[in-house]
C-alpha cells in the first residue's frame, strides 16, 4: 500500500479525486443553506395562488428537497468516475514519458550510453526529453573520450618504452655498442616519456581549473616579439618566413605573461611544423571592441572541415600517420584552449582547405 501512494499515478488519482470532493462538499453546504430559503420563498408565492392546497405544497417541498440531494449523488459519484478516465489518461501522456526516461537512466547508470527516449511533443516533457537525451548523447562522448583517452596515453606510453627496451636488449646482449651516441637514444625517448607525462599533468591541472594565472597589464607587441623570439632560429633551420604584423596603439590587456607565451609558441610552432620550406607563417594583432585579437597564419598543409571542430580535443591529430616524434603529444591545442578560456578569451581554429594553409584565431578581453 505503501509504495501505491509513492506512485505518481495514484497521486495524479488522489489530486484529482480531492478537487472534485472538494467541490461537491462546497455545492452541497451551499445547496443546504439555500434550498430551504428558496424553497420557502417559492411555496409561500404558491400558497399565495392555492391557500387550500397546504398539504400538497408540503409534499412538494419535500420530493424537491429529495430531488436535489438525489441529483447531487449522482453528480458526486459521475464526477468521480471522471476522475478515474482523467486521471488514467493524464497518466498515460505523464508517467509513459517518465517511466522511460526513468528505465533509460538505470541503463545508463549501468554503462549503456546509448540510450534515448521519445520526445512526445514540444511542452515541457518534450523538453525535458530533448534535455535528457542532450545529455545521455554527452556522457556517451566523454565515456568514448576516456576510453580513446586510456588507449592513446598507452599508445604514447608504448613506443618509447619499446625503443628504450629494444636497446637496452642490446646493449645487454652486445648487439650495439655502449657509446655516447647509443646512451643518447635512449636519453632522447626518457626525454620524450617525460613531455609526455608533463603535459598529462598540465591538461589534468587545466580541465579542473587549477591553473593560476597571474594576470597584468602588458603590451601584446611584446608578448608577440618573444614568442617569435623562441622560434626565430626554428624557422631559419627550416627555411620557413616568419612575419610579424602588430597593429599601432593597442591598449595593454591583462594576462599572464608566461602563459600566453606558452600559447603563441605552440601555435607557431604548430604552423612551422605544417609549413615546407619555403612557406611564410606570419603573427598578427588588431583590435576590435573591448578585445585584442591575435591571428597565426601560415600557407602550409591547411585542414579539411571535417577535422576543424575537433582539433582542440586531447590528442586528435589530422594526420594520423605522423609519427608522434614529429607531431608532439597531441594535447598542446587542448592545453592552450584551456588557457585562453581561462583568460575569458576564445580560441578558433579556420582553414580554407586542403593546402591552403590555415588560421588560428586567439581573442583576450581588454579586461
Amino acid at each position: 500500500m505503501s509504495q501505491l501512494r509513492h506512485r505518481l499515478v495514484w497521486k495524479l488519482f488522489l489530486s484529482y479525486l480531492v478537487i472534485i470532493t472538494v467541490g461537491v462538499v462546497v455545492l452541497a453546504l451551499t445547496a443546504a443553506l439555500n434550498i430551504p430559503t428558496a424553497l420557502d420563498r417559492h411555496m409561500a408565492d404558491m400558497q399565495s395562488v392555492m391557500p387550500q392546497r397546504t398539504g400538497m405544497v408540503d409534499d412538494l417541498r419535500s420530493s424537491f428537497a429529495a430531488a436535489i440531494k438525489e441529483v447531487l449523488a449522482v453528480a458526486a459519484v459521475a464526477a468521480i468516475g471522471a476522475a478515474v478516465l482523467v486521471s488514467v489518461f493524464t497518466a498515460r501522456r505523464i508517467v509513459g514519458p517518465l517511466r522511460a526516461m526513468t528505465g533509460a537512466s538505470q541503463h545508463i547508470a549501468d554503462g549503456d550510453y546509448h540510450q534515448r527516449v521519445p520526445e512526445t511533443g514540444d511542452d515541457e516533457l518534450g523538453a525535458l526529453a530533448d534535455s535528457f537525451n542532450r545529455m545521455a548523447e554527452t556522457l556517451e562522448q566523454t565515456e568514448q573520450r576516456r576510453v580513446n583517452l586510456i588507449g592513446d596515453v598507452a599508445h604514447e606510453l608504448r613506443t618509447p618504452l619499446s625503443s628504450i627496451r629494444g636497446t637496452m636488449e642490446g646493449l645487454v646482449d652486445g648487439v650495439l655498442p655502449a657509446v655516447p651516441a647509443t646512451f643518447a637514444g635512449v636519453q632522447h625517448e626518457v626525454m620524450r616519456l617525460q613531455r609526455l607525462v608533463l603535459d598529462l599533468e598540465e591538461l589534468s591541472r587545466a580541465e579542473a581549473g587549477q591553473i593560476t594565472l597571474e594576470l597584468r597589464p602588458l603590451d601584446i607587441g611584446i608578448l608577440v616579439n618573444s614568442a617569435v623570439d623562441r622560434l626565430r632560429m626554428q624557422f631559419d633551420d627550416k627555411g620557413v618566413g616568419l612575419r610579424i604584423d602588430l597593429a599601432p596603439s593597442l591598449p595593454p590587456a591583462h594576462i599572464d605573461a608566461a602563459r600566453m607565451t606558452q600559447v603563441l609558441v605552440n601555435l607557431l610552432g604548430n604552423a612551422l611544423q605544417h609549413t615546407p620550406t619555403g612557406g611564410l607563417v606570419t603573427i598578427s594583432t588588431r583590435g576590435e571592441p573591448g578585445e585584442i585579437v591575435i591571428m597565426v597564419h601560415d600557407t602550409g598543409a591547411g585542414i579539411s572541415a571535417d577535422h576543424l571542430p575537433h582539433l582542440f580535443e586531447r590528442f586528435y591529430r589530422v594526420d594520423r600517420s605522423r609519427s608522434r616524434a614529429s607531431g608532439g603529444s597531441g594535447i598542446g591545442l587542448t592545453i592552450s584552449k584551456y588557457l585562453v578560456e581561462g583568460h575569458g578569451g576564445r580560441i578558433e581554429a579556420a582553414s580554407p582547405g586542403i593546402g591552403q594553409g590555415s588560421t588560428f584565431t586567439v581573442a583576450l578581453p581588454l579586461s
